[in-house]
């Protein structure tokens, strides 16, 4: 106690961002959990160590468990003489080899990865084959029907704009608005893997799985275009809307941000 009353009186008190990377196999999602491995507490018990306090991170997104990501923005304060390039570099000599970091920015007073991000880019892998690839294990969706790339695509176009995701949410989602905005929703193909990339300014529990497995129903020929619209201005019914997709095939891709912080938009 003495030692860490030293160090406060001694280092600044700052704010740091990290971009971070993980496989989320291994773990039971981003958020602590008692007896559970996870991203947040593996973060967080190297930034103690290196530090030599107790740190508690934020992140943008509490990804699901199994779950992955290149880019997940995460923020915390501490009192330490490290800089940058300090951080950057303990943190991945400490981290298991699953878990990267991959920037570390200084951030101005009182940032919240949570609150104070633009945005975030999901991608949705999906491998549409009779058997999943060993190198796409537990990174992509098998899907063994032929699916029809063309009508997802027009499907997922109807999904950009600001509406009603209310059959896109999981049933004990407790956000009190379902409306959100997408910037984008879009599939590409290459071979036999699909990808859907989605966009928005906020997202709703299990909503891009839903969305994947939605579309999924859509080039399967299970739900035609006409019915799909009807899930955003119809009924808004989850019962009507596609299966949650595996998490296996979900990596948060990006975060939208101001790198240098100058500036930020409290919701």
């Amino acid at each position: 106690m003495a030692d860490q009353r030293q160090q406060q009186r001694e280092h600044p008190d700052r704010c740091f961002a990290l971009t971070v990377a993980y496989d989320g196999r291994r773990y039971a999602g981003w958020q602590v959990q008692p007896n559970q491995a996870t991203i947040q507490g593996e973060v967080e018990r190297v930034l103690a160590q290196l530090i030599q306090q107790p740190i508690r991170v934020r992140a943008a997104g509490r990804t699901d468990a199994g779950v992955h990501a290149e880019g997940q923005l995460v923020s915390f304060r501490a009192q330490t003489r490290l800089d940058q390039a300090e951080l950057h570099s303990g943190l991945n000599a400490l981290l298991p080899d699953d878990i990267c970091v991959t920037a570390v920015y200084p951030a101005v007073d009182g940032f919240d990865a949570r609150r104070h991000n633009q945005g975030k880019h999901y991608r949705y892998r999906i491998h549409n084959d009779r058997s999943l690839p060993l190198a796409w294990r537990g990174k992509a969706h098998l899907v063994r029907q032929r699916l029809d790339p063309n009508t997802m695509a027009r499907a997922a176009e109807q999904l950009v704009g600001r509406h009603d995701f209310a059959a896109f949410r999981a049933a004990d989602c407790d956000r009190q608005t379902t409306v959100r905005t997408l910037f984008r929703c879009s599939i590409s193909q290459y071979s036999k893997r699909l990808q859907i990339d989605v966009e928005g300014e906020g997202f709703l529990k299990n909503m891009v799985r839903i969305i994947a497995g939605t579309l999924i129903d859509v080039g399967r020929g299970r739900l035609d275009l006409a019915a799909f619209g009807e899930l955003l201005g119809g009924s808004r019914r989850r019962i009507e809307a596609g299966m949650t997709a595996p998490a296996a095939g979900l990596t948060l891709v990006r975060v939208f941000f101001d790198p240098n912080h100058a500036s930020y938009t409290k919701r």
